[in-house]
């Protein structure tokens, strides 16, 4: 910095302002410093500006080590929104979202000066282990609702299933099968119970839903025979984009049409979604802004950089709505018996 004073003629003092956006500076000064700056090619040293301000700007994730669309989309909504911040990203893999693995990730971020913590938590046992966490660390939890004292980032999936749910039925589908995730993941959980809250605000049917073990198309696949044998379904959420896939294999297999025959929807909007046979109707989730929201909200609960963002004594609860995305894969109800391609049969004996 002393060296950019000298080039531009100006004082240490006046750098720093430059540097940190101060608005106290004369356009013509701003210019001098910013091209004595790109002479140079100087960069600020992180670690000079750590210990002047006593502040890493870096932030810890804790994410757990999976590449599902929805926690891998989450996580990178989260680095973008810190790099536009001029915050640095520390990540903490973890294999599993039990309480000791939680635990020990957030201890290994303390022990890297992290200013704050955001803990992708989409199970039922990553939110209890984040009540274990010290107290002394700022946290936000992304992806669980609202079913935590912790601050909270999180799609509303509940307000998803609403709409994926209401759609077919206005189709005139007179229920919905749900084809339901992981029972020890909160999406799962209120991704179904939206669903029946659906199906029971209009006094239709409320099937019993199909759960599998995993996100997989493979689980699609294999809950889609069953549902490919029941005559009366005519329409599946799936809470996925995964299953779906695997459900729209298994339909075919079948000898089943979609939409013609049964209507299929996901949740998610993965990129490979339009391109499915058909096209899925699905559930968009925006991360770019759950990630821009989990950052404000974690910076609030620590303090801004500078008097204008104090840090916040209340705890934030933040609900991002879903957006339903119609193409090709859900269409009204047809009977299924009629509908389905009809195969030769066999030739009648001759008349004696």
């Amino acid at each position: 910095m002393a060296d950019v004073a000298r080039v531009a003629g100006v004082s240490h003092q006046t750098v720093s302002r430059v540097l940190n956006d101060h608005p106290n500076v004369r356009p013509t000064t701003r210019d001098r410093v910013l091209a004595a700056v790109r002479e140079l090619g100087y960069r600020p040293n992180a670690a000079a500006r750590t210990l002047a301000t006593r502040r890493t700007r870096t932030l810890g994730v804790i994410s757990y080590n999976t590449t599902l669309y929805g926690p891998a989309s989450m996580l990178y909504g989260i680095e973008q929104a810190a790099r536009q911040h001029e915050y640095f990203v520390t990540v903490a893999a973890v294999g599993a979202l039990d309480r000791r693995s939680v635990l020990d990730a957030v201890d290994r971020l303390r022990d890297q000066g992290v200013e704050g913590i955001i803990v992708i938590a989409p199970q039922t046992a990553a939110v209890s282990a984040l009540a274990n966490a010290p107290s002394d660390v700022a946290l936000v939890a992304v992806g669980c609702g609202t079913h935590t004292t912790l601050a909270s980032v999180a799609v509303d999936n509940e307000r998803g299933a609403e709409l994926v749910t209401s759609y077919l039925l206005d189709l005139g589908h007179r229920t919905v099968h749900h084809l339901m995730g992981p029972r020890s993941w909160l999406d799962a959980q209120e991704r179904a119970a939206g669903w029946r809250s659906a199906l029971e605000k209009r006094g239709a049917p409320v099937p019993a839903p199909l759960a599998g073990g995993d996100w997989t198309a493979r689980t699609g696949f294999e809950q889609g025979r069953r549902i490919a044998a029941d005559p009366d379904v005519t329409a599946v959420f799936c809470a996925n984009d995964h299953m779906a896939l695997g459900l729209l294999r298994a339909l075919q297999q079948a000898g089943h049409r979609v939409p013609e025959d049964i209507s299929v929807i996901g949740f998610d909007d993965i990129p490979e979604a339009e391109f499915f046979g058909p096209p899925l109707t699905t559930v968009r989730q925006d991360f770019d802004e759950l990630g821009r929201r989990a950052l404000r909200a974690l910076i609030e609960i620590i303090g801004g950089p500078d008097a204008a963002l104090p840090a916040s004594a209340e705890t934030p609860h933040v609900i991002i709505e879903p957006s339903l995305v119609v193409r090709a894969s859900a269409a009204r109800p047809r009977n299924r018996a009629t509908s389905r391609v009809a195969t030769p049969s066999a030739p009648r004996p001759p008349a004696p």
